[in-house]
């Protein structure tokens, strides 16, 4: 990545920004925010993130072919639910106007060595979803191991996966640089066109900068759009648009 000044990194960030609310208490006032938040004057967020009983009111609010994406979960956050309900959560997201789908693998069966779970929940989730961005939560966190975190990313990748996310940002650990190096290499070494998000505990310019000089490293220069690269995060904007304003990014990370 070329040598950007501080407001220049801070409004790239915010083009790949999934700006997200997922909190337990959210409600369509902070959804009508949300979508206000999404569109400042220094530009866009990628998309919002948002629970699937608020798609509707948002692509309501934000209309159609809004530069603005909508994304929604879906598995969210156990990864613990039937196939079939999966794919009902994501056939009414994308009924609803959802634009893209996060949809969380179900990684403790993957972790008692259920390979074919995770498979047949992508590929059920990808058929359910055939035009619509599927990003596949792999909850690096709780996997934790370096080998079985490298496996999970090729079974989401070698299912249909069109990005890789670290995590729901439900748990105690979320995005780290290792996880994103381990999932990046396998991005990288799968040759197909599949993105990357990083997601939990990213709120400051100067952490995003981090996960984007690694990117760049492993994937080369100019991989780094919306299209194969987003941020998961609640808070990162207004370190962003304190940076733009020409205040230093803060040091100090907080949670989603």
């Amino acid at each position: 990545m070329e040598l950007l000044s501080p407001r220049e990194a801070a409004a790239f960030a915010l083009s790949l920004l999934d700006l997200t609310n997922l909190r337990d208490d959210c409600d369509a006032a902070a959804i009508a925010a949300l979508c206000a938040r999404a569109q400042t004057p220094n530009g866009h967020s990628a998309a919002i993130c948002i629970w699937p009983r608020f798609v509707a009111q948002a692509r309501g609010i934000l209309g159609s072919d809004h530069p603005v994406r909508i994304a929604t979960v879906v598995n969210f956050p156990s990864g613990d639910l039937p196939v079939e309900t999966v794919v009902a959560e994501t056939r009414q997201a994308i009924a609803d106007g959802a634009d893209e789908i996060d949809l969380v693998i179900p990684y403790k069966a993957f972790l008692a060595g259920d390979e074919a779970a995770v498979t047949a929940m992508v590929t059920a989730v990808r058929a359910a979803c055939p035009e619509a961005c599927l990003k596949v939560i792999l909850e690096t966190g709780e996997i934790r191991d370096s080998g079985k975190i490298r496996r999970a990313s090729e079974l989401a990748i070698e299912a249909g996966a069109d990005f890789i996310k670290t995590s729901t940002g439900k748990v105690s650990v979320n995005a780290t640089l290792e996880a994103a190096d381990i999932m990046l290499q396998a991005i990288r070494d799968s040759r197909r066109k599949v993105g990357f998000k990083p997601a939990g505990g990213i709120s400051t310019v100067a952490d995003a900068d981090l996960y984007l000089r690694l990117a760049e490293t492993i994937m080369g220069a100019n991989w780094l759009m919306p299209s194969t690269f987003r941020f998961g995060a609640s808070s990162l904007l207004d370190d962003i648009l304190n940076v733009i304003a020409g205040a230093p990014s803060s040091r100090v990370s907080s949670g989603y």
